[in-house]
């Protein structure tokens, strides 16, 4: 009975070194007595027992190694301490597994180098603001480094750029002189927008006034105008209507009597607001005033009776 026991786990234990399962993730390195014989995909196989043996399990997966923060010297003698990540990818289970002894650590290191070497063409204003290229050249220098070593360099990320602290202070002190400067420098412009505001208001308020007197003169002239045309329209016909009256029977007579008594009117006027005669006392003497005005507007009325 202990007899079959023990061959049937022996049986049991060949049967186990003569399956080999390979999960999705993996490639597993074989070797047959020490050598290399091949990489088996995933899925099942079959090994030779005490022949063949799986010497190396790589994942193939895309893998994420981080890079420890190391001292750099940027192009302008600025140091700085930079850190990454790299993302890598087994390609070649062969070479991964004889063509370096540790290929995460080999990464890592040449990271390490590249992005020490790459900085150090750039200075402290490049790294920050030119980070994708400096990303896309160190990727480009690991991957081809890498390519005897069975693994494809996917890309780099760089984490975080730290000045020291000197710099730091520095860098602040500049940013506050730069925002002071941009401050001064939109004050200013205000300013100068203001005044150009107020001027350009003043000129247009200038403008307006003076469009304003203008068109206030000429409405003024334009009325005195008017009214200068009324007044003359009105003395015409008034003219008219004095001269027809003159030529109507008895109209002579009338406009001598209207004109003394205008006369009179007047007179009596300036002697009492003057103060010192200015017409003879002798009231018999405006008689023959009269008469004589009589004469001559007889004459006239005369001279044109004969012109007609």
């Amino acid at each position: 009975m202990l007899t079959i026991t023990i061959l049937f786990l022996l049986v049991l234990f060949i049967l186990y070194k003569l399956m080999l399962i390979v999960p999705m993730r993996e490639v597993h390195v074989i070797e047959r007595l020490g050598k290399f014989r091949t990489v088996l995909a995933p899925g099942f196989h079959f090994l030779i027992p005490f022949f063949d043996r799986v010497a190396y399990k790589h994942d193939t997966r895309e893998q994420v190694l981080d890079v420890p923060p190391q001292s750099c010297i940027s192009k302008d003698n600025i140091q700085l301490e930079v850190d990454g990540l790299v993302y890598l990818r087994v390609m070649d289970g062969k070479l991964a597994s004889y063509g370096i002894e540790d290929y995460r650590l080999a990464a890592i290191n040449l990271a390490q180098t590249t992005m020490r070497s790459e900085i150090g063409k750039l200075s402290l204003s490049q790294t920050f603001s030119e980070r994708d290229n400096l990303n896309e050249s160190i990727v480009r220098e690991i991957d081809e480094a890498s390519n005897p070593w069975g693994i494809k360099m996917l890309r780099y990320e760089i984490r975080n750029i730290t000045p020291s602290r000197h710099v730091i202070h520095t860098l602040e002190k500049q940013m506050e002189a730069e925002r002071r400067k941009r401050a001064e420098i939109t004050l200013a412009s205000a300013e100068k927008e203001a005044t150009i505001n107020m001027s350009q208001g003043e000129r247009q308020e200038a403008i307006n006034i003076s469009e304003g007197k203008k068109q206030q003169r000429i409405n003024e002239a334009k009325g005195t105008a008017q009214e200068i045309a009324i007044v003359a329209n009105a003395q015409a016909e008034a003219m008219s209507m004095v001269a027809k009256a003159i030529a109507v029977n008895g109209g002579n007579e009338a406009m001598n009597m209207q004109l003394k008594e205008q006369f009179i009117d007047q007179l009596g006027a300036i002697m009492k607001k003057s103060e010192v005669a200015v017409v003879p006392t002798e009231l018999a003497k405006l008689e023959g005033f009269f008469e004589g005005m009589q004469q001559v507007a007889g004459s006239v009325n005369a001279a044109k009776g004969v012109k007609a």
